[in-house]
């Protein structure tokens, strides 16, 4: 280990970080409207970076030049965009259509509070209440279509394509969090701290991205204007370790609370690259940090769009779990967010090139 890798702190959680998720959990970041986000992350990373600029679509790309020559460009990703909903006709009195923008149901939105534009204004998607409803109407399935968003005489503050978001303060809950859009404001701030304390050995291209829950689209800007040598995705992932009403235990679970870190080796869009899989999970034993492999399956990160960029871009996802995700609230573990953030900076300090020597 070297002097300058000695001189580096690993980040830990306390009342800044907690403030940090907070703000950034509450703040409305509708995929194509994430100003709100983005304005935390240039605050926080404009004074430890060297360049930092916003591209086209609204990707912050905040780069951490190295001390060492020619160094190892590391792109490191997270998206600061959530799901919701965009309104789309005005029906006077207050009374709006909508659509859902990103990966959600119309179970989602029924009888939901939401925030709504820029200043946050409430409003409520309205839902025949359920004991005036009749057989016929309980049996039929709804759509989206047939609700609307109710907020009321707005006084003009609300308009045509403007966003809304699940109405959802952050809490803590004991050793729990709860908030909307964990997925992925849990990365955005991993990344925050990163930016802050990373190692002078590598070139560090922090990524915060746009669009991701629409189709990638911003990392696949971000990447291809960086082209990094490899990639890290952070995000938060859906875990599934609730009992099941039919079985006696649920054997489909893919990630679990409290086990520490999820490192990805195949999802929906990425087969991981096997060598930055490894590393990763050497570098968790090696040093302690509990972590989990999450099960292959569905789902994906900016990854998807990242590793094929230019001639390929070897990368892997790792992200913290987490229940209820694209719902109103989701509910995350302290300790995997810290363990996540601990893997991660560990692995960064420790990163050369010599990683990608073996076979793939």
């Amino acid at each position: 280990m070297t002097k300058a890798t000695r001189e580096i702190h690993l980040p830990q959680i306390g009342d800044e970080q907690l403030k940090l998720l907070e703000r950034l959990s509450n703040a409305c970041a509708v995929s194509g409207d994430e100003g709100e986000v983005r304005k935390i992350v240039l605050e926080e990373v404009r004074p430890y970076t060297d360049e930092v600029k916003v591209d086209t679509l609204g990707n912050v790309l905040a780069t951490k030049r190295s001390s060492v020559e020619r160094p190892l460009r590391v792109m490191v990703a997270a998206h600061m965009d959530e799901v919701g909903l965009m309104l789309t006709s005005d029906e006077g009195e207050g009374i709006y259509r909508f659509e859902s923008v990103g990966g959600t149901s119309v179970y989602d939105f029924s009888g939901k509070v939401m925030w709504v534009g820029k200043e946050h204004l409430p409003g409520v998607i309205g839902l025949k209440p359920i004991h005036l409803l009749e057989p016929a109407e309980i049996k039929r399935q709804f759509t989206v279509d047939s609700l609307r968003l109710d907020v009321g005489p707005a006084t003009g503050k609300v308009k045509i394509g403007d966003r809304a978001a699940f109405a959802t303060p952050f809490i803590r809950q004991g050793p729990s969090l709860r908030g909307k859009a964990l997925d992925n404001r849990l990365g955005v701030a991993i990344l925050i701290e990163l930016v802050k304390h990373t190692s002078p050995l590598i070139e560090l291209q922090a990524a915060f991205t746009v669009q991701e829950e629409i189709g990638l689209r911003g990392a696949r800007v971000a990447a291809f204007s960086l082209n990094p040598d490899m990639a890290l995705i952070l995000d938060s992932t859906p875990a599934y370790d609730l009992p099941t009403w039919d079985v006696d235990e649920n054997v489909r679970y893919n990630t679990r609370l409290g086990s520490g870190p999820a490192i990805y080796v195949a999802d929906s869009g990425t087969l991981y690259d096997p060598r930055l899989v490894r590393y990763l999970v050497e570098t968790a034993k090696a040093h302690g940090i509990p972590y989990q492999v999450r099960q292959p399956g569905g789902g994906g990160t900016d990854a998807g769009a990242i590793h094929k960029q230019r001639v390929g871009v070897p990368s892997v996802s790792i992200s913290v779990p987490g229940r209820y995700h694209h719902s109103p609230a989701a509910i995350v573990r302290l300790s995997d967010w810290q363990h996540t953030m601990n893997l991660v900076a560990i692995a960064l300090i420790h990163l050369t090139s010599k990683v990608l020597d073996g076979e793939r």
